[in-house]
């Protein structure tokens, strides 16, 4: 008799992590002196921890202390800490008792989700979406509804499609900015949509990862704009501490004891040498913003550049470090594509598939976070390969 398997075992592939596998290979492929792969195909700055961090974490692991269990949301330090920082950049005054400090955001998505939402919910997002939103949701046995977003919306959402949906969903992510098109909602637009959220009863779920990564617009956080949101957040992209795996909740009173007692038992708590790291990080701000810089002038040497290269429809790159490309006068096979791309140039990216699964055959993300000089290469073969 055949072995009953879970409806978790059906999730599709998260693609970014087999672009990741075949540029490893093609890199292991090259003979020495042969030149090296251009990593574009994940969101992983090639700056790395400050140095500030990487020294709080050398001098715990050097003085001999316990670095055992912390409290299930985390190092009380680290929270206040973190709450100063919405003070710091935000003006909101948040108690650090709704923060809770998480396996990073990729293990914050499911005690949001298992907390706010039942089997059967519906939750609404832009399309295009971060992947493991609609491959979560529908492992928890919640049902995604895709907003067919455009261009002309900056790929975000807006209330005009939210009150089209019928019934209303039950919750709604925001990105912003956005992954994969680096897009930003106003603070005004936001403050709309949140106001909606709260009027129509409407969980608000706001992925704020890409906060302080921005180039041209302003931020604002849901835990300024709408008292029932959930914000979720990581220590991965700002702060380029992706592989300490990091990051945070801001809760609404309602679920700050539940989301407590689902990650007691999920995770016991984040890993307390990164704790420790992540603290510190808040003190490197200086090198931080450095980053930023670095990140900006890779953007704007793409932006520049890839139109001439063969790549002349991008979206507006407002945020985060990515570039979304419609390459649909070259191919509508955005898989065939990178894997054609990566063989014949040595560039890695990631197939538009595998952030919307209708249109994105016609896509492809560059993500411009590594080294500055790896950028400025990319610009020279691809102007060679069309």
């Amino acid at each position: 008799m055949a072995l009953k398997v879970g409806r978790g075992a059906s999730a599709p592939p998260f693609l970014v992590m087999d672009v990741i596998a075949a540029a490893n290979a093609r890199q292991a492929q090259l003979p020495p002196g042969a030149g090296r792969v251009i990593r574009m195909e994940v969101g992983q700055p090639g700056t790395g921890a400050p140095r500030g961090a990487v020294e709080a974490a050398a001098a715990a692991l050097q003085g001999g202390g316990s670095l055992g269990y912390t409290e299930a949301f985390g190092l009380p330090t680290l929270r206040a800490r973190i709450a100063a920082h919405y003070r710091a950049w935000y003006g909101i005054d948040l108690p650090a008792t709704r923060i809770a400090v998480t396996v990073g955001a990729s293990g914050a998505f499911p005690l949001a989700f298992l907390a706010a939402f039942d089997p059967g919910d519906r939750i609404a997002m832009a399309s295009p979406y971060y992947p493991p939103y609609v491959n979560i949701l529908t492992a928890l046995g919640m049902q995604p509804v895709i907003l067919p977003t455009d261009i002309e919306s900056r790929f975000q959402p807006t209330v005009d499609l939210l009150e089209r949906l019928d019934p209303v969903p039950d919750g709604l992510i925001v990105a912003n900015p956005c992954n994969p098109a680096g897009t930003m909602l106003s603070p005004e637009e936001f403050g709309t949509i949140a106001d909606w959220c709260a009027r129509t009863g409407v969980r608000l779920i706001s992925d704020e990862i890409y906060h302080g990564l921005n180039y041209d617009a302003p931020l604002a956080s849901a835990a300024g704009l709408n008292p029932g949101a959930i914000v979720v957040n990581s220590f991965s992209k700002y702060f380029s501490m992706t592989g300490w795996r990091i990051g945070w909740l801001v809760l609404p009173d309602d679920l700050v004891r539940p989301v407590e007692c689902l990650a007691q038992n999920f995770f016991i708590s984040a890993p307390h040498i990164a704790q420790v790291a992540a603290e510190a990080a808040f003190g490197c701000h200086d090198e931080l913003q450095a980053n930023v810089a670095r990140y900006r002038r890779s953007r704007d040497r793409l932006i520049a550049a890839l139109p001439g290269a063969g790549f002349p429809h991008l979206t507006p790159a407002q945020g985060a470090f990515y570039l979304y490309a419609d390459i649909s006068d070259r191919s509508n096979d955005s898989v065939a594509f990178c894997a054609r791309m990566l063989a014949e140039t040595g560039i890695a990216a990631t197939p538009g598939i595998d952030f919307d699964a209708w249109r994105g055959s016609r896509f492809v993300r560059f993500s411009y976070c590594g080294p500055e000089e790896d950028m400025q290469e990319a610009i020279a073969r691809l102007a060679m390969w069309r």
